[in-house]
């Protein structure tokens, strides 16, 4: 299968609330589609609202080439809408909450549902909320990625800074090939 490189597919997954969708806004050259509904579960007591389906957002490159992001549910009974949104994705941005209960635990079942697909995808992990925590170490989630991928990347970032969203975006983008500016 040849890639389309003037459009390219990005996939935000990670924990609910971890910034998927701030992150894409963040960085979208279009208004973020997305589909946000009133949370009706455990979710209600983190956020008033939540992804049900997915997000949308576009980021134009200088060279013409259309970055097309796509946030996915953080929610387990999603977690059919991972498979289908990472279908003829280049990688994967995943987003961990610090400050969540167990985040190393979100890390690994995050790494788990996507493990299959480390072979033919890159990812680049963002570490969000870190300011919110008082048990921050990122050694300990480079030392969990490493055991799953020793070339995965581990970042902390504020998802709603756009400078911070863009590095994780190069990051993806040099793993697929080093020699990008």
């Amino acid at each position: 299968m040849e890639m389309d490189t003037a459009h390219l597919k990005i996939i935000f997954a990670g924990s609910v609330g971890a910034g998927k969708s701030s992150s894409i806004q963040a960085i979208s050259d279009i208004e973020l589609v997305n589909t946000e509904e009133i949370a009706s579960d455990e979710v209600r007591l983190m956020k008033e609202t939540t992804t049900v389906a997915m997000d949308y957002g576009q980021m134009n490159l200088e060279d013409g080439t259309k970055l097309h992001l796509y946030g996915a549910p953080g929610q387990k009974r999603f977690d059919f809408m991972w498979e289908i949104l990472a279908e003829g994705a280049i990688g994967i941005i995943l987003l961990i909450d610090d400050a969540a209960a167990d985040p190393m635990a979100e890390l690994n079942d995050y790494l788990q549902a996507f493990k299959g697909q480390l072979n033919s995808r890159s990812m680049v992990i963002g570490i969000t909320r870190t300011d919110l925590s008082e048990s921050y170490e990122l050694n300990a989630y480079r030392d969990l990625v490493s055991s799953y991928d020793t070339l995965t990347p581990v970042f902390t970032v504020d998802a709603r800074e756009e400078f911070q969203v863009k590095t994780l975006v190069r990051a993806l983008l040099y793993r697929m090939d080093p020699w990008l500016n």
